[in-house]
């Protein structure tokens, strides 16, 4: 009996070849394949991307490679729920090889260098020779205008261009990057809207197009979501470390055994506070008694605040201020927050596992933060081997007979 469609990914049926390299590209294919595409990763014979410290092993985690089944635990990480086959591209025939791939898929996404895809024999105009109406999905750093090459772009390098690096942290601070990659790991969520909105297009008009993602635009226009300059000029100092000015009382505070942050904003949130903290003095102070006011006087309004926190423990301040209706919470590591039974029963955070050894250490990496009412979504804990595909691909796929696919293993195009 066949699966029924309801217990199938939304993108089931909707085949996607991967081409990406480092991490924004492959956490897009990894959303794609969580949510129900086949994602048909192609890697280099020797492995790209597989040897990334820290390893996992059959005797846990470790910052060198052990055994010779040890598997970088970023790769598995980015890789799950991805067939794998090997290509070489730069062998004679992996131009033709690509093409019949293409020729068999909906989706293509890649992010080379501006232009490198195109060099390779792998781009949009090769993929759409084989294939009109093929979805073909660019992310790079600074989009595909321009010459070839456009300089490297690294999280860093885009956290940088952006002007995110300044708006987080004091006045006085140097510039500070957001611990997690953001610039890597935001991008691709626009890359897969652009290529599911794209599917939505084909399936009403049968066209296919190339979607381009730039890194440098989508970090920028998530920070111009704020009037950064516009409350600077205003006399509202851009960097604020860790509190909103315009909806002050709204920040990190320090709590006797730790940190929490409140998040306050209106004037009945602030009566609420006021109420909570027992000080009606500084709700009827003219500097507090309105959202403007507290803007023009945050400052001081937050040492008032911190001052009532310092002296209480986070469970007491969180259970205080939840039975009053306001937003509080703690700070927590990210060990901590990857533990949470909400995120964990929900498919959010998952359980990472060894593709031979199973779950040698307890490892987490993201699922698919996305729950659906009639279809599923998820990933599988362990990711593929290289190559463990190429029989199913090459020889089911493409047709390719025994003789085909062993010329181009000696050859060490596959």
């Amino acid at each position: 009996m066949s699966e029924p469609e309801s217990a199938k990914g939304p993108l089931s049926g909707v085949v996607v070849l991967d081409l990406t390299r480092a991490l924004a590209g492959p956490f897009g294919t990894l959303l794609l394949a969580g949510l129900g595409a086949t994602v048909i990763r192609l890697e280099e014979p020797k492995g790209d991307g597989r040897e990334s410290a820290p390893f996992l092993g059959k005797g846990g985690a470790s910052l060198r490679r052990m055994a010779p089944d040890d598997v970088s635990i970023a790769h598995v990480i980015r890789h799950r729920g991805k067939q794998s086959i090997t290509l070489n591209l730069k062998h004679g025939d992996a131009r033709r090889i690509f093409a019949d791939l293409a020729a068999h898929a909906d989706v293509v996404v890649e992010n080379y260098t501006r232009g490198t895809a195109e060099r390779l024999g792998v781009g949009y105009s090769q993929a759409r020779a084989v294939k009109p109406d093929i979805i073909y999905c660019s992310i790079s750093g600074f989009g595909q205008e321009g010459s070839v090459g456009g300089g490297k772009a690294m999280d860093g390098i885009i956290q940088a261009l952006s002007g995110i690096m300044m708006t987080s942290g004091a006045a006085e601070d140097p510039p500070v990057r957001i611990g997690v990659p953001f610039a890597d790991l935001g991008t691709p969520l626009f890359a897969v809207i652009g290529i599911v909105s794209a599917l939505f297009h084909h399936a009403k008009t049968g066209e296919g197009q190339h979607i381009d993602v730039s890194m440098l635009g989508a970090m920028t226009a998530l920070q111009a979501a704020e009037p950064f300059k516009v409350l600077e000029d205003l006399g509202v100092p851009m960097r604020t470390g860790n509190t909103v000015p315009r909806l002050s009382p709204f920040g990190v505070y320090p709590a006797s055994d730790g940190d929490v942050v409140i998040c306050c904003s209106g004037d009945l949130n602030f009566h609420k506070l006021m109420t909570v903290m027992q000080r009606p003095d500084l709700e009827a102070d003219a500097r507090y008694a309105s959202q403007t006011a507290r803007l023009e006087n945050y400052h001081s309004l937050d040492l008032q605040v911190a001052a009532w926190t310092a002296t209480l423990p986070i469970a007491e301040i969180t259970e205080r201020l939840d039975a009053a209706g306001i937003a509080a919470a703690e700070v927590r590591n990210p060990d901590q927050a990857i533990r949470d039974e909400r995120v964990q029963a929900r498919g959010e955070v998952v359980a990472l596992q060894h593709p031979d050894h199973g779950a040698t250490q307890e490892i987490y990496g993201p699922g698919v933060p996305i729950v659906f009412s009639r279809t599923t979504a998820g990933l599988d804990p362990k990711t593929a081997k290289l190559g463990q595909h190429n029989l199913e691909v090459y020889a089911q796929m493409l047709g390719y007979s025994a003789e085909e696919i062993e010329r181009l293993r000696s050859e060490k195009a596959i």
